[in-house]
């Protein structure tokens, strides 16, 4: 399999459909996490449904990302792809951003440096697909990964600049992904009998439903020790009030039970194809797409305050439907220029290196 253009999980040249639909149940979950977020202050079985979803569902997302990252050295294409995939794109998409607060707002900075809303995953991306050859050449790489992901939690000037906070946050998920290909688990996962697998998934649905348990009986407790802010992977700890020595533990621990969540996740995906699998193409266009359908109810105060019991399952349901919309041929074919840009005019036809001259290979695609 390979990666899409954008470098997120995304359509492979050999379709294994494990991999189509773990990409589109994780990105329609987090369609799902920013639809009912204005929810959570005002409802519990919101901040509930929250905390289940944010538990896994961005370890999962980083994770594939990981799994299909190269770590060889990168030639001229790799390095091209990058400001294809991801330089470009974040910065079209949030000059648009930019573009929108001031229409809403009257005014607004053009600040690069500060990601709007979800775009700070390609930045984050782009320095772990960067990072990596250098990282795997190390001999613990997800260990190393795991140390500075805790240890960054106790440096203040680790922040939202350039998505630095989560970039180091999430990078074991990161590794993680690519170490999962290196002991070849897919393979064997793929081969095993169908009733040895539901024992497997029989067990990953343990998991969940002790994780869904533990949440719902301690919400209170959760609330109050702002266990979101550590799900986030955004802000120091002494930020949001935790700089005992020991607040890294909570990060730690948080980060070991998604390492088990999300290895649960995939095993329960389903293995064969499904009436999904074609979507998990289109998981670039729905992470950048969906916010421009959910910003109005996000800043425009549909969702403040106390709301009726049947609103946090309709915007479940809205988010699953936006997601498969946004999911369709139709969609990419009109935002495709924005979202996979080419450009082709601003790169030049040879690449001077420093052994001489490489021919750069026509786009495929």
């Amino acid at each position: 399999m390979t990666l899409s253009r954008a470098g997120l999980p995304a359509t492979p040249k050999r379709r294994v459909p494990l991999w189509d639909n773990a990409r589109w149940v994780a990105i329609t979950l987090v369609v799902v996490g920013h639809a009912i977020l204005k929810l959570i202050h005002e409802s519990d079985a919101a901040y509930e449904t929250y905390l289940f979803i944010y538990a896994f569902h961005v370890p999962v997302f980083v994770c594939v990302s990981g799994y299909f990252a190269k770590s060889g050295p990168p030639g001229s294409r790799a390095l091209r792809r990058l400001l294809t995939d991801l330089v470009f794109p974040y910065v079209i998409f949030e000059t648009i951003w930019t573009i929108i607060h001031w229409l809403v707002n009257g005014h607004a900075t053009l600040d690069y440096a500060s990601a709007s809303w979800t775009l700070w995953f390609l930045i984050a991306l782009a320095l772990w697909r960067a990072a990596l050859p250098y990282l795997v050449l190390l001999r613990y790489p997800l260990v190393i990964a795991i140390i500075a992901s805790v240890g960054a939690g106790y440096v203040a000037d680790v922040d939202g600049t350039f998505a630095l906070s989560r970039t180091i946050g999430l990078l074991p998920f990161f590794v993680f992904g690519w170490k999962l290909r290196q002991w070849q688990l897919t393979g064997r996962w793929l081969k095993l009998r169908p009733a040895v697998a539901w024992r497997w998934r029989a067990g990953a649905l343990a998991v969940f439903a002790a994780l869904a348990v533990t949440i719902v009986s301690t919400i209170g407790v959760l609330r109050d020790i702002q266990i979101r802010r550590f799900l986030l992977y955004d802000t120091p700890y002494a930020a949001f009030g935790y700089d005992q020595p020991w607040a890294g533990g909570i990060r730690l621990g948080l980060m070991l039970l998604a390492f088990t969540l999300t290895v649960c996740f995939l095993l329960l995906m389903p293995r064969r194809r499904t009436w999904f699998t074609p979507l998990g193409a289109a998981t670039l266009y729905i992470y950048l797409l969906h916010t421009f359908f959910l910003y109005p109810l996000r800043e425009g105060g549909v969702l403040d305050g106390p709301q009726p019991w049947w609103v946090l399952p309709g915007m479940i349901l809205a988010s699953v439907l936006l997601s498969i919309v946004l999911s369709q041929p139709i969609v990419s074919r009109l935002t495709r220029p924005l979202i996979e840009p080419r450009a082709r005019w601003m790169f030049r036809k040879d690449a001077a290196t420093l052994t001489g001259t490489i021919v750069l290979p026509q786009e495929d695609h």
